[in-house]
């Protein structure tokens, strides 16, 4: 097993889990800084929405999971603050990003769903990334398999858990990730071909699809009424995205980019 310790600052521990989530920030940060002046807004948006709503975003997260465990931290309420056991749940800290998104428009008077577009590929571009956090605290995974050959040996060997070979959940959403972030990226600058609003509405839709379809496939994630927490979510997202676009075409709004701009 890889050791989930990256290194040591003296009585200070980074940990890879921790790394992964600050590249990914890193990388949506630098790809937002770059589109924000096709949008009429500055890097120095960027920053200041970034240095607000990170830490904001990382407290719901782990508050999200809490909430839907409970029972468990009630009678363990020191391992709320625990986080480096595991239990940050990325639909925790997009909901809390998005409602600080939305504070901070209004505060800037900047349109929201040009901050939606710009944040997006970002966004997935993060998870993908930060996916790798899970595979190094050998969490998000699924059921047990005889074997895992399709696989180079440093992951067959990190997902070999309780003495079963798992199926890689953290690597699959990985690559949906990285493969909506790939798609999105070649058609947004496209002349008239998106509207406004469609690149936050086809993260949704991708992520929301992409992510019913893997966390079936986990063993270790929350369950309500009959399914996985993040799947009544993944859902919710996908019918949002898809109304969103069918209500954008019908009222004509403004393509995403043109030419001109």
């Amino acid at each position: 097993m890889m050791d989930p310790i990256a290194f040591h600052f003296g009585p200070i521990v980074i940990r890879w889990y921790s790394l992964c989530i600050v590249t990914g920030m890193v990388a949506a940060v630098w790809l937002a800084m770059r589109e924000a002046p096709r949008k009429g807004m500055t890097s120095d948006d960027i920053i200041d929405f970034i240095l607000i709503a990170f830490p904001l975003a990382i407290v719901g997260a782990r508050l999200y999971y809490v909430a839907f465990d409970w029972d468990y931290y009630a009678s363990n309420p020191l391992e709320i603050l625990a986080t480096w056991h595991g239990g940050i749940a990325i639909y925790g800290a997009l909901l809390t990003g998005v409602a600080v998104m939305l504070i901070f428009a209004h505060w800037r008077k900047i349109i929201v769903y040009d901050f939606l577009d710009i944040a997006a590929p970002g966004v997935m571009l993060a998870q993908s990334l930060g996916r790798w956090g899970n595979f190094f605290n050998q969490e998000a995974y699924g059921k047990a398999v005889v074997h895992l050959n399709y696989l180079p040996k440093f992951i067959q060997k990190q997902m070999y858990i309780e003495g079963n070979y798992r199926v890689p959940t953290f690597l699959y959403e990985s690559l949906w990730n990285l493969l909506g972030f790939a798609i999105i990226m070649s058609l947004r600058h496209r002349p008239k071909l998106l509207r406004r609003g469609e690149v936050a509405w086809f993260y949704l839709i991708w992520y929301g699809c992409g992510r019913f379809i893997i966390e079936g496939l986990r063993t270790d994630s929350l369950m309500w009424g009959g399914l996985r927490v993040s799947q009544w979510l993944s859902a919710l997202l996908v019918l949002v995205g898809i109304a969103m676009t069918i209500h954008g075409r019908r009222i004509g709004r403004q393509p995403y980019y043109q030419e001109t701009e």
